[in-house]
């Protein structure tokens, strides 16, 4: 009995971590872009805190700004929760 349920509990394992592997294997790309490594942006990737790094977006990428981002952008405080800033 004992040896079946060993067996059993085997098996859902096995069968879990494949839906989970397929699942995984099946997500859409990346498609938000990275933040630009450029002379306007380098200041924050110096910058630890994200939050911190965040309050400074607003001075390129508010409304009337130089870059001002499209009516349709999600949430404009989590820059960076979307926009990572990987290094290259």
């Amino acid at each position: 009995m004992k040896r079946k349920n060993i067996f059993f509990a085997n098996a859902a394992f096995f069968i879990v971590s494949a839906a989970i592997l397929v699942f995984l294997l099946r997500a859409p790309e990346e498609t938000t872009s990275s933040l630009p490594v450029n002379e306007n942006h380098r200041r924050f990737f110096s910058m630890e805190s994200k939050k911190e790094a965040e309050k400074h977006c607003g001075e390129c990428h508010a409304p009337g700004m130089t870059t001002p981002l499209p009516q349709d952008h999600p949430p404009k405080y989590r820059c960076l929760f979307c926009h990572k800033r990987n290094m290259e």
